[in-house]
């Protein structure tokens, strides 16, 4: 009865094998030496100023999700490039369809344009 999961149990073991050997390797294996000059907090070059728990302006929050809602848009464009291209005989009916998407998206962003949450104050 349990012999269907005889492989998976076998893969499971080799799996907490392989990771614990990799650690204990690179454990045993490395020469870190932790200095005080490792160990400081490293940002491209720029020496740490202040708190790292600063709060930061709801605007970059904003923008970052706009960004994130524009980026996913621009995804979903692809696969319908896909069939439109395999889908000839619907061929209007997808551009209308992407048109409306677009539209959409186009009044969305002058809305927020217009209403100033692209403005870096």
């Amino acid at each position: 009865m349990l012999q269907p999961y005889i492989p998976i149990l076998i893969l499971l073991i080799f799996a907490v094998f392989n990771a614990i050997l990799i650690v204990g390797a690179s454990t045993l294996l490395s020469n870190y030496r932790p200095t005080a000059v490792k160990q400081a907090a490293y940002e491209s070059g720029i020496p740490v100023i202040g708190d790292a728990r600063e709060r930061f302006s709801v605007k970059f929050y904003l923008v970052a999700m706009l960004f994130i809602v524009f980026d996913i848009e621009t995804v979903f464009m692809l696969p319908w490039a896909v069939a439109f291209q395999q889908l000839r005989e619907l061929g209007g009916v997808l551009f209308l369809e992407m048109l409306t998407f677009v539209v959409i998206l186009g009044v969305g962003y002058v809305y927020l344009w217009k209403r100033g949450a692209l403005q870096w104050d």
